[in-house]
């Protein structure tokens, strides 16, 4: 039996005696800072609207600067009585982690690479120990205890807590090496604009070359270290151009090889993965291009290798099957990965022995296709699919077996090595990784039929039940293959981890099936990952789809969660809160928290109907919860785990994530589902979740916590006006809050590319008109329109983001708080999109939000379960 914290009142009303820490008359409060007045007038489509903080756009004015002073001191004095909460949940943070570590070495060319991390010390250090030989695959024992550059032959690659000595910021955004390992090109952003300098270093000698790439997007060599392309930045952040630059020369020299002009697109440069190309990818939202050049002419013209077609994404990649031809000769491949015809995606391996490119979309031999079903362009794939539920079981023969009946199928990508082929996919709201000798991948090939993937399944977990309810996994879990930086290597590395797992790396031989656990991530201070459970539920929305939402518990505290049944319905928009109780006997919960069969009378419930209209009005269990949601650019939200996180659940919270629309958890119809003219449902997803949850009488409104950050800002900020009754309190971060008027401004950065994101609210009439019927900050409560009931709002930002500028947080805080709703804003000065850089500044970070977001909740103790 778990001891449980008071309750908090019910947003209805106050019970008689209740108390609660979320109860803005317990604390007399400080009055916020008062933004002044300066209407801005903006007329579109013939609607006007009357802003009046837009002159906080400009960031480096007096003004604004003491306005964003006088928050964060606001906000200091706000969360003074914190301190000792947060600095606590920081020691246990901490001392979860293993400080001094290192990562398992890597081959790259004649080295093994690897990182070290210290205690004490903010930034990791790049290291490396020469290969013993061609033929060395086994990587090297290395003390991870040791010094950097402590071992025999062991050299510092790039230690960034030297380079980042005098600097508030420090973000590294890239390095390359070239292929004897002696030259060195790194980029670093000590501003947090997202525009880093490149430079190029002797690893021999520690100089510098006299050349600086000044304020860059990306950067790349060529193997032999004698060139670097590079992407050129726009006047509003935009990558469009790669410029050519030979090293030893004057920057001013450099020239201009490719220009993209479409505002539309970005740009990106780099090898191809058999290093025998160089290669120039221009994409938006919905449509990309590639263009390559051979290594061996790098002041060559390059070619384009499929001409772009509009809504088309495609990519590629180069391998060979070596040895394969008739006469023993190689079959030179490229590996094209696109939708023309599958708006999911599919894979076709052309043999590039039939001619020279530009090449057509749908050319070659189909590998892999995901499922139309539900997507937009879903019929020009297979009749009717459009209109057929994602979460349809989807078959094709053409499909490996590991992909038949697969729901929500997504193809994401596929690597040929020179002993394996990996390929990973999303099915069933899950990634996925499946494998084959390369060998049978050439056979397979030649013989036109359906390649023999096997899946990679999860690690056993020590006795622990594979699956749930209904069938669905009681293990979520993430796969990534993203440790295979040589073709060569004979085993292919993959990482897993889940929400109650931490991080593993693994070696496979696919041709054995001999699969070696290389390391697991040290979690310490008594952590046992057995005392957490995990779980996926889907819940049926108001249109009916069914959104997947990961739950996230420690076991003894919230032992009902595991008889939650695997379906729920959330309640109608309209329903009342006082449908909790009614919820809680659905799922056969008693308001004192004890199932049916276990009841017995007691003065809270009693079931022959002694004050049952009191009953009905308050919760029917004091659940602490803080779900989390994303929802945009078919980014998806997979489980993975977090040593911040126990401290939540160690406060009996219950942690959710529901798989909202405009992600990719269920492939591409997901995202369209969630987009432009249909981007409310992402948010109805988010309250229908929250709903559901808290009917079934295993959240409580009062102590219910929501949090998301950049396009989940937006998120945080349209529940919040739609739903304000369902949740205590918000935390939002970088928060893309004033949407609509920044689409609106082409001049400012990524707009041109947000519209085939969001709509083109300049053009578009009806666009305009939908996104602002949600906008957050046009919908906000303000002076003249207040709220009755609004939850409580952390926001976080900085003010150097160049993706959310800060006026968006900072004009939304000040009509927030006009409105008399309870905002506080931690805004940094020195930071970007990302926040503070540094993990022990990213660790005290996180402590401090999540003190604020425990406080809101009414869980700032730990909740030892009764022995």
């Amino acid at each position: 039996m778990t001891i449980v914290l008071a309750a908090a009142p019910h947003a209805h009303g106050q019970r008689s005696g209740a108390t609660s820490a979320l109860d803005p008359q317990r604390v007399q409060r400080m009055p916020p800072p008062k933004a002044k007045r300066l209407d801005h007038i903006r007329t579109v489509h013939g609607d006007t609207f009357v802003d009046p903080y837009d002159w906080m756009r400009d960031k480096d004015s007096t003004e604004v600067r003491d306005y964003v002073k006088a928050q964060n001191d606001y906000c200091q004095s706000r969360t003074a009585g914190l301190k000792d909460l947060s600095a606590a949940l920081f020691d246990e943070l901490k001392g979860r982690v293993q400080e001094t570590d290192m990562s398992v070495p890597t081959r790259i060319d004649g080295y093994w690479y690897f990182v070290r991390t210290q205690e004490g010390r903010q930034y990791a250090t790049q290291c490396r120990i020469p290969i013993s030989d061609a033929d060395d695959w086994n990587p090297p024992q290395v003390d991870p205890k040791g010094e950097p550059g402590s071992m025999s032959g062991e050299q510092i690659v790039f230690d960034a807590n030297l380079e980042a000595q005098g600097h508030d910021f420090f973000r590294l955004g890239g390095l390359d090496l070239s292929r004897d390992g002696r030259w060195l090109l790194y980029g670093v952003d000590t501003a947090g604009d997202e525009r880093y300098d490149f430079r190029i270093r002797d690893l021999r000698t520690g100089t510098e070359l006299p050349e600086v790439l000044h304020g860059i997007g990306g950067a790349c060599f060529t193997p032999d270290a004698q060139w670097v392309f590079y992407v050129a930045l726009d006047e509003a952040w935009r990558p469009y151009a790669i410029r050519r630059h030979h090293v030893g020369t004057p920057v001013d020299a450099d020239v201009e090889v490719f220009r993209e002009d479409d505002e539309r697109f970005w740009v990106g440069v780099g090898l191809s993965f058999d290093e025998r190309r160089i290669v120039i990818s221009t994409s938006s939202k919905t449509s990309g291009e590639v263009w390559m050049l051979p290594v061996s002419s790098p002041e060559g013209e390059f070619r384009v290798f499929i001409p772009r077609q509009d809504d088309v994404e495609y990519d590629v990649s180069f391998a060979c099957f070596e040895g394969a031809g008739g006469q023993g000769e190689d079959i030179p491949l490229a590996v094209v990965y696109h939708n023309a015809l599958d708006p999911n995606f599919e894979i076709d391996v052309i043999d590039m022995r039939t001619h020279e490119p530009p090449y057509r979309l749908g050319e070659g031999v189909a590998v892999a296709l995901g499922s139309p079903y539900g997507c937009e362009q879903g019929d020009r794939f297979e009749a009717g699919a459009s209109a057929k539920p994602v979460s349809r079981p989807y078959n094709d023969t053409r499909n490996p077996a590991v992909l038949q009946g697969a729901r929500g199928l997504g193809i994401e990508g596929i690597a040929l090595h020179r002993n394996f082929v990996s390929l990973s996919y999303r099915a069933n709201s899950l990634p996925h990784v499946a494998v084959m000798a390369k060998d049978d991948a050439a056979q397979d090939f030649l013989a036109g039929r359906p390649w023999r993937f096997r899946e990679i399944e999860p690690p056993d977990d020590g006795g622990r039940e594979q699956t749930g309810q209904s069938g669905e996994p009681s293990r979520l879990y993430s796969f990534g293959t993203g440790g295979n930086p040589s073709y060569d290597a004979p085993r292919m590395r993959y990482s897993f981890d889940s929400y109650t797992r931490p991080g593993e790396l693994h070696e496979l031989d696919p041709a054995t099936g001999e699969d070696i656990l290389l390391k697991r991530a040290q979690v310490l201070g008594g952590f046992d990952a057995q005392k957490y459970s995990e779980r996926r539920v889907w819940v049926s929305v108001r249109d009916g789809e069914e959104v997947p939402v990961s739950l996230v518990w420690r076991t003894d505290m919230l032992p009902g969660l595991a008889a939650l049944p695997g379906h729920l319905a959330a309640p109608a928009p309209e329903a009342g809160l006082s449908a909790s109780r009614l919820g809680a006997e659905q799922a056969g919960t008693k308001a004192c928290g004890t199932r049916k069969n276990e009841h017995t009378e007691c003065a809270e419930c009693d079931d022959r109907g002694a004050d049952r209209a009191e009953a009905e009005e308050r919760p029917a269990v004091s659940i602490p919860m803080f779900i989390t949601g994303y929802g945009a650019y078919e980014i998806s939200s997979d489980p993975g785990f977090s040593a911040a996180r126990i401290s939540l659940l160690d406060r009996g919270v219950l942690y959710a994530v529901p798989h909202i629309r405009g992600g990719g958890e269920m492939g591409r119809a997901w995202y369209e589902h969630g987009r432009r003219l249909e981007k409310k449902h992402t948010f109805e997803d988010f309250v229908d979740a929250t709903a559901a949850l808290q009917y079934a009488g295993f959240a409580d409104p009062a102590r219910t916590m929501a949090n998301g950050g950049s396009a989940g800002g937006l998120l945080m900020g349209a529940v919040a006006n739609m739903a304000p009754e369902r949740y205590a309190a918000i935390e939002a971060d970088v928060p893309f809050v004033d949407a609509l008027t920044s689409i609106l401004d082409p001049s400012l950065p990524l707009t041109v590319t947000e519209w085939d994101e969001w709509g083109d609210p300049l053009h578009d009439e009806r666009v305009y008109r939908y996104m602002k019927s949600y906008t957050p900050y046009e919908n906000a409560p303000s002076d003249e329109h207040p709220a009755p009931r609004f939850p409580k709002i952390l926001v976080t930002t900085s003010m150097n983001d160049t993706r959310v500028l800060v006026v968006e947080p900072l004009k939304w805080i000040a009509r927030l708080q006009s409105a008399g709703v309870d905002v506080i804003a931690k805004i940094e000065i020195e930071a970007g999109h990302g926040g503070t850089t540094g993990r022990y500044k990213q660790w005290e970070e996180v402590s401090y939000e999540n003190a604020w977001c425990l406080d809101a909740m009414g869980a700032t103790q730990l909740v030892a379960p009764e022995r």
